[in-house]
């Protein structure tokens, strides 16, 4: 696997002088910075200082570890560099009225570099060292089952951990990797808002791009090969959000087949595809790469450590053990569900199974993972989506915003709740939520599924009215609803008459 260059976050055609990039880099990787002399050894050595990363480091130092982090680019990682913080920042701006303009879009941006460097000292480098934590820069490589190399020194470690997330994948697409895309590592340098823009991917990256940026007024394409958007998604939840991006003026164009890409003379990029057995070409000032997610392992040097892999991710069991005993990873690098979340999941089931085996811990396989797509509006789901390879056969509770009151009264009725519960009971094996913050409104579902609370019992909840939580009391109401057979229900009316 080739190497992975550094990631270059400001382009030399895009210049800041509001003095908030250099602050952010003061925090995350400052030019004064010296590595600490390197202890004998570490109890443990954490690799990447994502969140995943980041999160680890902090928790073993505080219960007296002695830790070393090392992170070969910026402390912090993807979110709140390239990831979380900046694409919710650049959705806030664009809910602004005046956000359709290049005023607009640039005081969005200014907003995004702002708000990015006032939180970054959460992350830097200055605070873990406080932290109890050596922090090393430069790019780490294993040179024994229990030692790594980096920028001249070797750590050797009791324990390690390897978070080093994932990057960006570009589709083997003719001319793609020429064209110089953007992905979510070079996006939120723009500094000015391009007029058209092409994204490629129709997952939640993408959606939520390609509204953001047609909501400051450019014309966006949206481009994906699968059959609709949010391939694993509620298929009702994709319409709804395919209906809001249409609605926000983004061209989408789902089952196509992308031929090449190429950038034109006067540097716009042309995007060739076919659709329906048509050959068309997009065109944009800026060409966005949502496509998918790379494990940051090339440098590495896993195959010393004794570490296995894929180019899907590293290989761990159920403890997040890897084929070293003395090694563990977490987070993005794995694969699978590449969520902030889960990192920080993953960081504090990490440190007991490492340190502490057979003391408290987990298993990596029971987490219950929400997950959001941060449209508007929003789709959050967790657990089972229906008609997924794999899904097991359920019984559905559906119930749509329409028939909330608090969203009847806000004008927001659009969404709808499916929960989906295994057959014959209320036990939720999951449940997807589309409309406005629902993010926040399906949180009780997620903590019933994870203490395996069932839907009747979750329903005898008090919610204040009107809220849009509601929506859950009328689920569970419509549950208890199917369970008034005619049979049951003569019963009841005998019983009543008996009492009377």
């Amino acid at each position: 696997m080739p190497a992975h260059p550094p990631i270059a976050r400001v382009p030399d055609d895009v210049a800041h002088d509001d003095g908030d990039e250099a602050r952010r880099l003061a925090h995350v990787r400052p030019t004064t910075w010296r590595n600490p002399t390197p202890l004998p050894r570490y109890d443990l050595v954490v690799i990447g200082a994502g969140t995943a990363g980041l999160v680890t480091a902090a928790i073993a130092a505080g219960l007296g570890a002695r830790v070393a982090l090392v992170e070969r680019h910026h402390m912090g990682g993807d979110c709140l560099n390239v990831g979380c913080v900046p694409s919710k920042l650049l959705l806030r701006g664009a809910r602004d009225a005046d956000a359709r303009s290049d005023e607009g879009f640039a005081r969005t941006m200014a907003r995004l570099r702002r708000v990015r460097a006032d939180i970054a000292h959460v992350d830097s480098a200055a605070r873990f060292a406080d932290l109890g934590v050596d922090v090393h820069f430069g790019e780490a490589r294993f040179v024994a089952h229990d030692a790594i190399a980096v920028a001249g020194a070797t750590l050797r470690f009791g324990k390690a951990v390897i978070a080093t997330g994932a990057r960006a994948a570009l589709p083997p697409i003719p001319g793609l990797a020429a064209a110089s895309p953007r992905t979510n590592e070079t996006i939120f340098d723009l500094a000015t808002r391009p007029l058209r823009l092409v994204v490629i991917g129709g997952g939640p990256i993408g959606c939520e791009l390609a509204q953001a940026f047609a909501r400051h007024g450019t014309a966006v394409t949206l481009l994906d090969a699968a059959p609709r958007l949010l391939p694993r998604d509620d298929p009702d939840a994709a319409a709804i959000v395919a209906t809001a991006l249409a609605h926000d003026q983004v061209v989408v164009r789902t089952g196509v087949r992308i031929t090449a890409v190429d950038r034109g003379d006067d540097g716009t990029a042309r995007v060739t595809y076919e659709h329906d057995g048509v050959t068309h070409v997009a065109v944009g000032d800026e060409l966005l790469v949502a496509a998918g997610r790379t494990p940051n392992v090339d440098a590495l040097a896993l195959e010393v450590a004794g570490v296995a892999w894929s180019p899907q991710g590293i290989t761990v069991d159920a403890s997040l053990r890897t084929a070293n005993r003395r090694i563990f990873a977490i987070g993005d690098v794995l694969g699978g569900m590449q969520f902030t979340h889960v990192a920080d999941a993953h960081a504090r089931l990490v440190v007991a199974n490492a340190l502490f085996r057979g003391i408290g811990g987990g298993r990596a396989d029971r987490l219950v993972v929400p997950r959001v797509t941060y449209t508007t509006p929003e789709v959050a789901s967790v657990g089972v989506v229906p008609g997924t390879p794999g899904a097991p056969a359920v019984d559905t509770v559906r119930v749509d915003f329409a028939h909330v009151d608090r969203a009847i009264l806000d004008d927001a009725t659009e969404g709808f709740l499916a929960v989906h519960l295994r057959p014959g009971t209320d036990r939720i094996l999951g449940a997807t939520l589309v409309g406005a913050h629902a993010g926040e409104v399906f949180m009780p579902l997620v903590h019933a599924m994870t203490h395996e609370i069932g839907l009747v019992a979750l329903g005898r909840t008090i919610h204040p009215y009107p809220t849009r939580g509601e929506i859950i009391r009328k689920a569970a109401d419509q549950y208890r609803r199917r369970g008034l057979t005619p049979g049951r229900a003569a019963l009841l009316r005998r019983a009543l008459r008996w009492l009377s």
